[in-house]
């Protein structure tokens, strides 16, 4: 009767580990990370068309799935670049994983980031756009504004359990799965 016992516990768990892994993945849900390993993942500066510029570390965040896959997305300080720099940057991003950003595909790489806020009086949406290092666009779309944001940060995260990850720029939103 103990081997039958063991034999039953050792199929339970084989079927849970099978299933555990494949339910956090179907979420596409990210943890935020802290600590060490956020020190030591966001970067001092970002490289964008031949610039190397600071990142703002207090408006950075590093993000892991359920796989381990990270994904660092952060702003960077255009102060005293050009100005079609400042115009067409406010971030970047970082992934070692495949993800989708507000709904645009991207591969392992790095990528700076454009938000196209609207004018300061209105409620609209805003345009997220993605780049290359070499500054070519590989897509675009809408950040959506949420009002009931209460507090909005320059850059924050919010996780839901069985919803996506959200990256927040002050009350402009994007999904990242």
């Amino acid at each position: 009767m103990n081997k039958k016992l063991m034999a039953i516990s050792f199929s339970i768990m084989v079927c849970l580990l099978a299933i555990l892994p494949g339910t956090a993945r179907a979420q596409g849900r990210f943890q935020s990370v802290s600590g060490t390993e956020f020190v030591n993942a966001v970067p001092g500066d970002f490289y964008l068309e031949g610039n190397r510029i600071p990142v703002e570390r207090r408006n950075s965040a590093l993000l892991k799935n359920a796989t381990g896959g990270r994904v660092v997305v952060g702003l960077i300080d255009t102060t005293g670049y050009s100005s079609q720099i400042k115009a067409k940057y406010v971030g970047f991003l970082i992934t070692e994983t495949s993800i989708s950003f507000g709904g645009t595909t991207l591969g392992v790489g790095s990528y700076g980031l454009g938000l196209d806020r609207p004018a300061a009086n209105s409620t609209g949406d805003a345009t997220f756009k993605i780049y290359n290092q070499a500054g070519q666009k590989l897509g675009e779309g809408p950040a959506k504004r949420d009002d009931s944001i209460k507090q909005p940060k320059p850059l924050g995260v919010a996780t839901e359990v069985g919803k996506p990850t959200k990256i927040l720029f002050g009350k402009y939103v994007i999904e990242i799965q």
